[in-house]
């Protein structure tokens, strides 16, 4: 019976994690005849089932909906026989092969892994933020700004992100104010500069929010402005904006491989330049989990067909 077991929880390829990378290597990795699981996670389809209109996936003239996307790659990864399990893997066991996997009670083994874990917006924390998010306050200047048109928002953030989301804000905001904890900014000499050259950009330091203030009647929520602290003297007051873009950086999903595979400072996994090879072999990383820089679902997608790619031919290496 566990030898049947066994078999049952093995896989040629295990997925981990959703968004467009790993559904795309699903798709790849299926049509190979590699029969793969998708392990969705908590977050099925990742960062795009929170946006709501995507735009700038190529070959959607009039765009689709984020979640509406991840369910088109599902269906398409599943007509070749990739499985998707709605589980969350808790631990790993990358030491010798067959890989093992645990999500809390269920072992499963895999001959390679893929690992599209992603990243997550680094968020303020606060109840009120969590209220708006979606009706105001977003994490993706790149997703949502096209809806701020004519309008005043607010970026919050000192670093390179905030800057680059106030910037691109400009395309389609009236006003953006970015507000700052402190009176100087983290960000690049270049990017700092870009934006006091600006005219539709005002800088507002020394300021915490502390709330995200709007209404809601009949269930329609509206964010109106936002609640600022003075960092300095602690003075209270009130600011208003039709947007708030959270600029504070992103977080990679990357906990569970700690002290596994190879990671930068910030926690993004280190991948061999030109392929999605972590430093195990038979590991493989593709799309936000290892993308500080373009973080879009186009380039998720590119990177978890690199990653099927590679894992097919190291397979066939490994017979």
């Amino acid at each position: 019976m566990s030898e049947q077991a066994n078999q049952k929880n093995h896989f040629k390829v295990l997925i981990i994690g959703s968004g467009p990378a790993g559904l795309t290597a699903a798709i790849y990795a299926s049509r190979a005849n590699l029969n793969p699981v998708i392990f969705e996670g908590m977050q099925p389809g990742g960062q795009l089932t929170i946006t709501t209109e995507v735009e700038n996936y190529p070959g959607f003239e009039h765009g689709i909906d984020g979640p509406a996307l991840m369910d088109v790659m599902r269906k398409q990864a599943q007509r070749f026989g990739a499985q998707s399990f709605y589980k969350e893997i808790t631990e790993v066991d990358f030491s010798s092969r067959p890989f093992k996997v645990k999500s809390y009670d269920e072992n499963y083994t895999a001959d390679s892994i893929i690992i599209s874990t992603g990243a997550s917006a680094k968020l303020l924390g606060l109840e009120s933020e969590a209220k708006f998010m979606g009706y105001g306050v977003s994490a993706c200047a790149t997703c949502d700004g096209f809806f701020f048109k004519g309008l005043k928002v607010i970026v919050v953030g000192g670093g390179d992100t905030a800057m680059e989301e106030a910037n691109f804000l400009t395309k389609f905001a009236d006003e953006v104010t970015i507000i700052h904890r402190r009176d100087e900014f983290r960000a690049s000499k270049i990017m700092t500069e870009r934006v006091q050259k600006n005219p539709k950009i005002k800088l507002l330091t020394n300021k915490v929010i502390k709330e995200v203030i709007g209404t809601e009647e009949n269930g329609r929520k509206s964010m109106t402005g936002v609640i600022l602290e003075d960092t300095k003297d602690g003075s209270i007051t009130e600011f208003k904006a039709d947007g708030l873009f959270i600029g504070i950086g992103h977080q990679p999903n990357t906990k569970l491989f700690n002290g596994i595979l190879d990671m930068d400072e910030t926690g993004y996994l280190k991948i061999k330049p030109g392929s999605t090879y972590t430093n195990i072999e038979g590991v493989f990383a593709a799309g936000d989990v290892a993308d500080h820089t373009y973080r879009q679902a186009i380039t998720a997608a590119g990177t978890g067909c690199m990653a099927a790619l590679d894992a097919e031919r190291w397979l066939e290496a490994q017979e």
